[in-house]
């Protein structure tokens, strides 16, 4: 069994900042690839940002120089800083994990989504 909790989602003005925490917990044996994703209504999910062992990070075109991705390996813990939000910004932000269970499975594993609203 493995969970993905998010939270620090909320609404902001444009301009504003915000940052999103995600950890991992359970049958973990080993975190591949962290990640978040983003969903708008009537817009597919799409890829934020994703972190890879070793440190190496990748950012979508419509964030890069305004949100940066980050991990706590300790904590299997990783964060989202989000800066200069943009009413474009505004979805229901996805934690994902590609992991090697304690049973050595590997899979996707999803967190239940937090909220980011930015509106004046």
């Amino acid at each position: 069994q493995v969970q993905l909790v998010e939270s620090g989602g909320g609404l902001v003005q444009p301009g504003g900042s915000l940052r999103l925490s995600c950890a991992a917990s359970g049958s973990i044996r080993s975190i591949v690839v962290m990640g978040w994703y983003r969903q708008a209504p009537g817009k597919q999910r799409e890829v934020v940002a994703t972190i890879i062992t070793g440190g190496n990070t990748n950012y979508a075109d419509s964030v890069k120089g305004r949100f940066t991705i980050s991990g706590d390996n300790a904590k299997n813990t990783v964060y989202l800083q989000m800066n200069s939000l943009k009413p474009e910004d505004t979805a229901v932000y996805y934690c994902n994990a590609n992991l090697v269970t304690t049973y050595y499975t590997t899979d996707n594993y999803w967190g239940q989504g937090t909220q980011v609203t930015v509106s004046s």
